[in-house]
């Protein structure tokens, strides 16, 4: 495990930088005035399972109305013009 220390302000710059670099378990030490005010770590990595193509075929049936243009009113709705 690794704990790297930084200013306030060297976290407001380059946290971005600091993050790329880190391994699961190390931890980044935010200090103002040298005093430790936070601990940053990275969240655990999962990855979700792929789905499977089709798992839901025949279970249920799309209407030729869901291709049909949206109605004025609900497009309005949806620009903000309603």
């Amino acid at each position: 495990m690794r704990a790297t220390r930084l200013n306030m302000h060297d976290a407001k710059t380059h946290l971005s930088r600091h993050l790329a670099g880190m391994k699961p378990d190390d931890r980044l030490i935010i200090c103002n005035r040298n005093r430790p005010v936070a601990e940053v770590r990275l969240l655990p990595q999962s990855r979700p399972k792929p789905r499977k193509f089709g798992v839901a075929r025949g279970q249920f049936r799309v209407s030729a109305e869901f291709f049909e243009p949206l109605p004025d009113a609900v497009l309005a709705g949806f620009e903000g013009r309603g």
